[in-house]
């Protein structure tokens, strides 16, 4: 072959290698992607690892996860880490995708991103926005996670000039599921009950799921509202990722009832909490303009500011909003299942994942399209708290219950708010605070806006009407003791916390305060070993103590244990759970004696739980959560269906949870 020849034949070779490499993609697929978009071959597509395209099946959470990590092998874009994992054991796993050289420069990006915050002298010309895109909190809202897939895929392998910018000009983190133990119990329901010949039906028992429903984590929370406790592992872990990186825009993608169409925020303008910046809202709108361009090319219909507030800050499109962030929330009509019937025709699952998809991929454009102006919000977001923030501090504690403050604390903490133990007794307004049992919180720091928002009592409000909670000052959820201004004078360092549990050695008998929160986990601990120990039905002194009712007693004598052995073990328990036992040389006190009548026998209980059916399931949930994890009391979990074919006398205790309530959206 002659030169002429062979540069003819190469570049009619070349000429052919886009065509050659474009991805042949199923039907199905290519209906949810945009068109005229190129693939890279290299990358696998969903099916090629789950099985089958998205929105034929409901995808289980380990096929989720197992695609993501196909992903972040094939493709440079793509970074998968797990944060931690649920109560069932499921990763909890974040995807960061963003282009090569940005991954790369990783740390540095998010260390001049955090800069952002802490100065006003920062230059935001070039720097990428970072956008958390989260997904499914509720498990049965599945259209999320479902269509994480697809824009997982289309991040990875997107070939051309509009994605290589979309990455270089943004750090995307991508949560493809908040609830992967809901998500797993929901798909697992409608897989099962799926037909060959997908039946519309909303009687069918697919859309029908049985009690709990698949809504919420393994102790049956709604981890929505867990934003600002952060309690759950899976919270914890996600509030970890915020304050990490501190993105400029978050997404929320939810479901609701099957006859709507699709919502984004802004939601009721009267429902806006007044501590939200009003360029928050603004620039809420203006995200919703790309996001209404976006469904108006696709034919989907929406609304806007027509339902939802924005005032809770514990829920993820609200928490955003007052850390410097947009907060965004998706509510897609749901499914519940493959296809139902309803006001607008069938509605089918794979048209709720695409109008999903679509919502993602117009939340990227707009943080594009606004970078600067989102980067320089969050700027003087931090910069305006600066200048507002108090001289003084808050003061909390509970001058009885270390634990219980210990927890409030640990809350702050987790948010980064920054606190200080008192160094020393004192009271304030008639309220006692104790060193070792209060806390000191500067209000001139960098968070102090989400401060004010924990603390505040607000009694007053623009609208009369609430979608969710109105009112959560965290100090008084937790009946505890707090005043809004304080001298931080009096605020020391963590040396000044109370010294480690102690254990006051015995001959005679020891006493244990019942007011802790962690007494109840403590005395199971001891009559599970066999362990004698008495309540007290009266109060009593003893030299300068004085006792309350319900004070625990733990004689020495004929115990199956020798004194030493249940001095070993109070010192074992004391560290465990935090606590306090304090020796009784004596049985002589003033009021009551040690040897009264009106101490009373304590029997190990045994704890049944109505479940099912007819019961809430948040309120059964709060109460096999507290008693499984928190005081580690076993319980059993009968459901109302079966209680007459149950022996009832064997249980000591029966806890009867609040009857079932509206369902919470």
């Amino acid at each position: 072959m002659d030169m002429k020849k062979h540069l003819a034949f190469l570049l009619f070779s070349l000429n052919l290698l886009p065509v050659l490499a474009q991805v042949q993609l199923d039907p199905a697929m290519q209906d949810y992607l945009p068109a005229n978009t190129s693939y890279n071959d290299q990358i696998p597509l969903p099916e090629d690892i789950i099985g089958f395209v998205p929105g034929k099946w409901h995808v289980s959470h380990d096929k989720l996860i197992e695609y993501m990590k196909a992903l972040s092998v094939a493709s440079d874009r793509i970074q998968i880490e797990n944060r931690g994992k649920t109560y069932e054991d499921r990763g909890l796993y974040l995807l960061t995708i963003s282009s090569p050289s940005n991954l790369r420069n990783l740390e540095e990006i998010r260390t001049n991103h955090l800069k952002n915050t802490t100065s006003d002298q920062i230059d935001n010309s070039t720097a990428p926005i970072v956008v958390y895109q989260g997904f499914s909190i509720h498990g049965n809202e599945p259209s999320g996670s479902n269509a994480a897939l697809i824009l997982a895929y289309h991040l990875a392998a997107a070939e051309g000039p509009e994605i290589e910018s979309l990455l270089n000009n943004t750090v995307i983190l991508l949560d493809p599921s908040l609830n992967p133990d809901g998500l797993q119990r929901f798909a697992g329901w409608v897989n099962q009950h799926k037909s060959d010949l997908v039946n519309p039906d909303n009687y069918d028992r697919e859309y029908d799921e049985v009690w709990p429903g698949g809504r919420t984590n393994h102790y049956w929370f709604d981890m929505n509202r867990d934003w600002l406790p952060a309690q759950l592992p899976e919270s914890q872990a996600r509030i970890a990722t915020f304050h990490k990186w501190l993105p400029n825009i978050l997404t929320d993608h939810h479901e609701m009832g099957t006859n709507a169409t699709f919502f984004f925020q802004p939601g009721i303008p009267s429902r806006t909490h007044p501590l939200t910046p009003k360029m928050n809202q603004e620039l809420t709108r203006r995200i919703g303009e790309y996001h209404a361009r976006a469904f108006d090319k696709i034919g989907s219909l929406y609304y806007t500011e027509e339902s939802y507030d924005d005032f809770y800050y514990g829920k993820g499109s609200t928490f955003p909003d007052i850390n410097g962030s947009v907060g965004i929330l998706f509510e897609q009509a749901s499914s519940r299942g493959h296809a139902q019937e309803s006001e607008n025709g069938i509605l089918t699952f794979p048209f709720t994942i695409k109008n999903q998809f679509t919502a993602a991929l117009s939340t990227l454009e707009a943080a594009q399209g606004m970078r600067a102006e989102l980067l320089n919000y969050q700027k003087d977001f931090y910069t305006n708290a600066r200048k507002e923030a108090g001289k003084d501090a808050y003061i909390f504690g509970d001058a009885t219950d270390a634990n219980r403050t210990k927890a409030l604390a640990d809350i702050l903490s987790r948010h980064q708010i920054k606190l200080k133990p008192v160094n020393q007794d004192f009271t304030k307004n008639g309220k006692l605070f104790k060193k070792g049992y209060a806390f000191m919180v500067p209000k001139n720091q960098k968070n102090s806006r989400l401060l004010q928002a924990m603390f505040e009592k607000r009694t007053e409000f623009q609208d009369s009407l609430f979608y969710d909670i109105s009112a959560w000052t965290l100090p008084l959820a937790f009946d505890m003791d707090f005043e809004e201004q304080g001298s931080l004078d009096l605020a020391g360092s963590m040396s000044d916390m109370e010294e480690s549990p102690r254990v006051e050695k015995s001959d005679f008998a020891y006493l244990l305060r019942y007011n802790d929160y962690y007494a109840p986990a403590a005395l199971y601990q001891i009559l599970s070993e066999g362990i004698r120990a008495k309540v007290a039905m009266q109060p009593f002194g003893l030299s300068d103590r004085n006792y309350d009712y319900g004070t625990i007693l733990i004689p020495v004598m004929n115990q199956e244990k020798n004194a030493e052995e249940l001095e070993v073990f109070l010192k074992n328990l004391s560290k465990r759970f935090n606590i306090n036992f304090e020796a009784a040389p004596t049985g002589l006190t003033s009021g009551i004696d040690l040897g009264s009548r009106q101490f009373r026998a304590l029997e190990l209980p045994k704890i049944a739980v109505l479940i099912g059916e007819g019961i809430n399931p948040y309120d059964a949930g709060e109460i096999w959560h507290l008693m499984d994890q928190r005081y580690q009391i076993p319980i059993t979990k009968i459901d109302l269906q079966d209680i007459n074919r149950k022996d009832l006398n064997k249980y000591t205790t029966i806890v009867v949870p609040a009857t079932a309530a509206q369902k919470m959206r």
